[in-house]
């Protein structure tokens, strides 16, 4: 359920329909919920109800904005973390730094150091390499990293190879076979406080079946570890969970979840840490778009939308759906291939498919557009960067600037040594 429905026949976030903000801000514009983020936070944490030792770390890069993020500390949500910069935006918005979790599977000595520097909860090591950098780093500081180390179970998480994390061919972590070994290592070092393991497969996934392959094969490790006489508390089982992007789409509930994971854990008698992303944000946003001409096809017309590529990457890089509404549908529907301005073929966002019907000037929304939208965007064809507006009821507020070209520029220099 989100909170982008239609009243009066005008599509509306909110209590603020659309045209509103399209006549004083533009388009392209990402649009987010307050309410509906702040109702899928909820719903997430309710659905962990029968987990006695929890904690959920937001992935921030499905959306690092601070607003968004700021809504979510509100929430008592920290931070699952890929970059420094990532951290900084986590603190920013008011996440606890105990509270966040540095993931990610290069992170420089600089990364590291800035993590310990900044008290962070915890660090999720991908390799042994790092977890010994880590280690001297904490060491010279006088310092104790709190560090978990990450696993690939090899299990196929069943979604498209680009964001399978979890099989063995897969950069990520380390084989759960050698796992105890490098646990034993790295857990003799001074200025490293292992205390457990961490485990992500992938992302949208529509299955629970290989979440529960994963944390059985983890359940086995934990034993495993306990009985070579190591402490483990914490086990972070990350995110990944799906969610409905077509109509027709019908992924596990977080409830659904939730009792999987209370199910098979409920011997482990650890904290259990988990990084929603997705199931948090995807359906908290929509990009508002203005049609901007229909141009006849060999089979299908092209609709082209003023929103691109650069705006919205997931059509071009995964193939991905997101369904495509007008927001003053006249109940009349067309087939028609929905396109960008961008100077590529793959500035696609869907083909020949059945949508509401739409003219030039009329305005259309792309759905499910919370995730992996803005935090993805680039200037390509030197186009300027997407803003973001977060909605509150009957307000609303520009949470990102529109980025120009020409500001873009200014950043950039000619040498004085080109005649």
């Amino acid at each position: 359920m989100d909170h982008f429905q239609y009243r009066d026949g005008v599509l509306h976030a909110e209590d603020i329909p659309l045209p509103r903000i399209a006549e004083e801000i533009g388009t392209p514009v990402y649009v987010y919920s307050r309410a509906t983020l702040e109702r899928h936070a909820q719903v997430f944490r309710d659905a962990l109800k029968d987990v006695p030792k929890k904690h959920i770390a937001f992935a921030i890069k499905c959306n690092p904005n601070l607003g968004v993020l700021r809504v979510l500390a509100r929430q008592g949500y920290g931070a699952d973390v890929v970059s420094g910069g990532e951290l900084e935006r986590a603190i920013a918005a008011g996440m606890a730094a105990e509270d966040i979790v540095f993931s990610g599977v290069g992170k420089t000595r600089a990364e590291l150091a800035l993590g310990l520097d900044r008290g962070i909860g915890q660090f999720n090591i991908e390799h042994e390499a790092e977890g010994v950098a880590l280690a001297q780093i904490a060491l010279a500081k006088e310092m104790t990293a709190r560090a978990v180390l990450r696993v690939n179970p090899d299990v196929d998480a069943g979604t498209h190879a680009k964001i399978s994390t979890g099989k063995a061919e897969n950069k990520f972590g380390v084989g759960i076979d050698v796992a105890p070994e490098i646990f034993g290592r790295l857990a003799g070092l001074p200025g490293l406080q292992m205390r457990g393991i961490a485990l992500h497969i992938g992302s949208q996934l529509t299955s629970l079946d290989p979440l529960e392959a994963a944390f059985e094969r983890a359940g086995r490790l934990v034993a495993d570890l306990r009985a070579a006489g190591h402490s483990i508390t914490h086990v972070d089982l990350g995110g990944g969970l799906g969610v409905p992007y077509r109509p027709d789409d019908d992924p596990p509930s977080p409830a659904e979840y939730g009792a999987m994971v209370a199910r098979v854990t409920k011997d482990w008698d650890v904290t259990l840490l988990f990084e929603p992303g997705r199931v948090i944000a995807g359906n908290t946003g929509v990009l508002l778009t203005e049609v901007l001409w229909v141009k006849p096809g060999a089979t299908n017309p092209f609709v082209i939308v003023d929103a691109a590529m650069n705006d919205l990457a997931r059509p071009a890089l995964y193939d991905a759906y997101h369904d495509f509404v007008a927001v003053k549908p006249t109940g009349d529907k067309m087939t028609a291939s929905i396109v960008g301005p961008v100077c590529e073929t793959g500035d696609t966002f869907a083909r020949d498919r059945l949508v509401d019907a739409v003219e030039a000037g009329d305005l259309a929304v792309f759905r499910t557009a919370g995730a992996y939208g803005a935090t993805m965007a680039s200037t390509y064809n030197s186009r300027s960067l997407v803003p973001e507006v977060l909605v509150d009821g009957d307000r609303y507020i520009v949470v990102a600037d529109r980025i120009a070209a020409g500001t873009i520029m200014a950043a950039e220099r000619v040498p004085d040594w080109i005649d």
